[in-house]
């Protein structure tokens, strides 16, 4: 089973190129445009102020990856300056979507720690210095896979202490977290989902609310009110999202949603700040 394609599928990243070519002086970032960042030092030196209690000086080739809106500043000698790529980063089910809520506010990685991310970053650079018609567009999708191999990392590492990519990251818990992920339909029972670790019912519930910081009954909630959130973005009748995420009527999800968010369904759409309209057909309730 693969840990992170079905996420993936579901909650994919769309990355867009800004800036390419030597920093010089005081880069500021607000994080008003509720889009993650990664940055890319390629030569020179330079200071990451924010987000953090202390600057950091970076004088390698390093990834700066924050996967929220963050307040920050990139500052580079007015002489001699740093080489960066920029890139902003999307997901979907924008910021609280269950990727980007179990990723630190900030990673800040050497490149000739990336192995993996070796040929990647040979061809975004090559890229990035060329001329090629079709040039943004490449580097787009390049930072996107870039971000999947970044998560790979991440996973095989084991870099990551608590969440849900820790969770995927243990040996323990990972075979229960993927049947989480792909059947959210399933009426799933704490000792069904021990079964699935090879441990007991209490070491299962122990060991995964240290690691995720909630219990399995809890995540499975968040996982399929992240699913229904994400479908109601898209326009899908709640009749149909209720059975796709395991609830036998309309109402029983609106209870369970309410539960996790503290609103109706409804009231939560209203709340959304989207560029376009979501429409709802007449005959679904989405009131609890």
């Amino acid at each position: 089973m693969d840990r992170l394609s079905t996420l993936l599928s579901q909650f994919g990243v769309r990355a867009n190129l800004f800036y390419s070519g030597k920093l010089c002086g005081v880069s500021s970032y607000d994080g008003a445009d509720q889009r993650g960042l990664i940055h890319l030092l390629q030569g020179g030196t330079v200071t990451l102020k924010g987000p953090g209690k202390s600057d950091l000086l970076l004088v390698r080739p390093s990834l700066i990856f924050l996967p929220r809106p963050s307040r920050h500043q990139l500052i580079a000698s007015e002489a001699e300056g740093a080489q960066m790529l920029c890139a902003s980063m999307l997901f979907d089910g924008g910021v609280s979507n269950p990727i980007c809520a179990s990723l630190p506010d900030l990673l800040v990685l050497p490149l000739d720690e990336l192995p993996q991310l070796a040929d990647t970053l040979r061809w975004l650079f090559s890229e990035a210095s060329g001329g090629h018609c079709g040039r943004e567009a490449v580097l787009d999708r390049l930072f996107e896979l870039l971000i999947i191999l970044l998560f790979r990392h991440l996973l095989d590492h084991q870099q990551l202490s608590t969440g849900m990519m820790a969770g995927l990251a243990d040996v323990r818990l990972a075979r229960s977290l993927m049947k989480m992920h792909n059947e959210p339909q399933r009426p799933w029972s704490v000792a069904e989902l021990a079964d699935e670790s090879n441990m007991s019912r209490a070491a299962y519930a122990v060991h995964f609310r240290a690691v995720l910081g909630q219990t399995p009954l809890d995540y499975l909630l968040s996982w399929r009110i992240s699913l229904a959130q994400k479908r109601l973005r898209e326009g899908r009748p709640i009749t149909l999202i209720a059975d796709e995420v395991g609830y036998e009527s309309p109402s029983a999800l609106a209870r369970a949603f309410r539960r996790k968010t503290g609103c109706s369904p409804r009231d939560w759409m209203k709340s959304l700040t989207v560029e376009g309209a979501v429409f709802v057909e007449d005959g679904d309730d989405l009131s609890p």
